[in-house]
């Protein structure tokens, strides 16, 4: 790749958003094409530079999002279900990679994103940190050795902002697990466990979510027999590792064809 792709964050001003910002100003092989807003956002307008405290960029917030997605060779794009759709719409006539960490997106959702992908790249994953994508490895293998005396959870906390639960990823950890047991998680998920729930079924897979302080992400997968207990985890503590890794996904689609993708493509595991 000899040029620089133009990047557009989108949900410039969120905490994702201004990560993303800074880790693609902060890149020598990307440049930031674009920063989008909602309509009627006090930052629009203004350099995206001096909105997020600092000096000025040369990019100014917009809520025109097609002219800024005309200019971008790829979108990033970790924002709310409805406008991740509409934006891939747009990253499609735009022939623009768009890389989805957007999470809370139904499996009627995830469906309308097909019609844009035949005619651009799309990357979209749950969690784009190298080390969750490696855990969901694990968690695919371990669960296919161990029978259904092994009950199976997985434990995530997050930050109280987080407005969706399971978290994505631990919705991807969910269907590695049942994937190595050879199930469709839908037939096997126990989650949102309240008053007298009775035993818990063989075979279920289970979620549990916490939500407190300024947690980044932390993710547990627990195969629990009689007698022992084996734990994989993966901790974030800081979350522009997955700004890294949607920048990476973003430059790796770049001579991909159109088509839906995922961090398991991206990382070649």
């Amino acid at each position: 790749m000899t040029h620089k792709p133009g990047i557009v964050i989108t949900g410039a001003s969120g905490r994702m958003g201004q990560m993303l910002i800074k880790t693609v100003l902060e890149s020598d092989k990307a440049t930031l094409a674009g920063a989008v807003e909602r309509e009627g956002h006090d930052w629009v307008g203004r350099d995206v530079g001096e909105a997020m405290g600092g000096a000025p960029v040369g990019v100014t917030v917009t809520s025109d999002v097609l002219e800024a997605f005309s200019k971008a060779q790829a979108v990033i794009d970790f924002t709310a279900p409805e406008a991740t759709l509409a934006f891939s719409k747009l990253a499609a006539q735009a022939r623009a990679v768009h890389v989805i960490g957007t999470t809370g997106m139904t499996d009627e959702q995830i469906a309308q994103l097909e019609p844009a992908s035949r005619h651009a790249v799309i990357v979209r994953a749950g969690n784009m940190s190298l080390g969750v994508n490696l855990l969901m490895q694990l968690t695919k293998k371990v669960a296919a050795v161990l029978d259904e005396d092994f009950d199976i959870e997985v434990i995530e906390a997050h930050h109280h902002h987080k407005v969706d639960a399971p978290s994505g990823t631990a919705l991807m950890l969910g269907e590695a697990a049942a994937e190595g047991r050879g199930v469709k998680l839908a037939d096997v998920r126990d989650s949102g466990r309240d008053g007298i729930t009775g035993a818990r079924k063989r075979g279920d897979i289970g979620f549990t979510a916490i939500r407190g302080g300024d947690i980044v992400g932390e993710h547990d997968v627990l195969f629990a027999a009689a007698g022992e207990r084996i734990v994989l985890r993966h901790l974030a503590t800081d979350r522009a590792i997955f700004a890294r890794g949607a920048l990476k996904a973003a430059l790796w689609g770049q001579d991909k064809g159109p088509g839906q993708y995922d961090m398991v493509d991206v990382l070649g595991l």
